[in-house]
């Protein structure tokens, strides 16, 4: 690693942790001395101390945020799985085929644009109460988001490589595996990310389903009795486990593509 390579690095992580100490700081300043009201922002170390109250002791009904937190990112990664499965393949075909794309992609923007959690009603009615309505609401948001960045990535494929494929009497199977699909790849990866940030979005509201276990409905909970300190550590929780797995996404990109790094320099 080079000297300006470090240097970067170092300011990269030391000016951020810098901007939120400050904010912290400021936030509890402004609560402290009645600037703003805590039970609408309840100060930092409220915060801090409902978190470890919620490690502690638990709520509601004593269920601590270790399980919240399991059950959430099960019912999570449940949902994107599943919607990954079907829309990686069936995104490459739709694709591939012209006339499949012609014939789907009105349906595909038609369905994209249906708000997720406007199916909850129906959810209810098919899956029950369950964990399967919720794994169902958290997969539909995800597939749809996954199924388009998917054909779209097998569209945006150089025409080049594949004519350079061609000309070296490449078979159609052997194209399609050596060709396209690592052109496409750093776009999956992108509508991967895209895919889990609604799975995020759509927990909240999943959650509220027959159910007082996962983060969502910790929030949920805590509306109920007005303990808005716990609601916005559920965000706060929510917010940074989903920052964790984008982050850990971006890096098995680069381990997988790495083709894909930024040019030394470059932001």
């Amino acid at each position: 690693m080079s000297a300006a390579e470090g240097h970067r690095d170092w300011r990269d992580v030391v000016y951020p942790l810098a901007l939120i100490g400050a904010l912290l700081a400021g936030w509890e300043w402004a609560a402290t001395h009645g600037y703003l009201r805590p039970i609408r922002f309840p100060p930092p170390s409220t915060l801090l101390a409902s978190l470890v109250e919620l490690v502690r002791e638990g709520f509601p009904e004593g269920i601590t945020l270790g399980t919240h937190f399991a059950l959430t990112m099960q019912r999570i990664l449940a949902g994107f799985a599943l919607a990954v499965a079907l829309a990686v393949p069936l995104g490459l075909a739709i694709g591939w085929y012209p006339l499949l794309d012609r014939l789907t992609e009105s349906v595909i923007a038609f369905c994209r644009s249906v708000a997720t959690l406007s199916l909850l009603p129906l959810a209810i009615v098919w899956f029950g109460t369950g964990e399967g309505s919720k794994v169902f609401l958290i997969g539909y948001g995800c597939f749809w988001v996954m199924l388009a960045n998917t054909v779209a990535a097998v569209r945006q494929v150089d025409p080049l490589l594949v004519r350079a494929a061609s000309t070296m009497d490449t078979g159609p199977a052997e194209m399609f595996v050596r060709v396209v699909l690592p052109a496409v790849l750093p776009r999956l990866f992108a509508g991967a990310r895209i895919a889990l940030g609604v799975g995020f979005m759509v927990i909240v509201g999943a959650e509220m389903i027959g159910t007082i276990h996962g983060l969502g409905a910790l929030i949920m909970e805590a509306r109920t009795f007005y303990r808005s300190d716990i609601t916005v550590v559920g965000m706060i929780v929510i917010g940074g486990l989903g920052f964790a797995i984008t982050a850990a996404m971006q890096r098995l990109e680069r381990l997988l593509l790495p083709w894909q790094a930024p040019v030394d320099g470059a932001r």
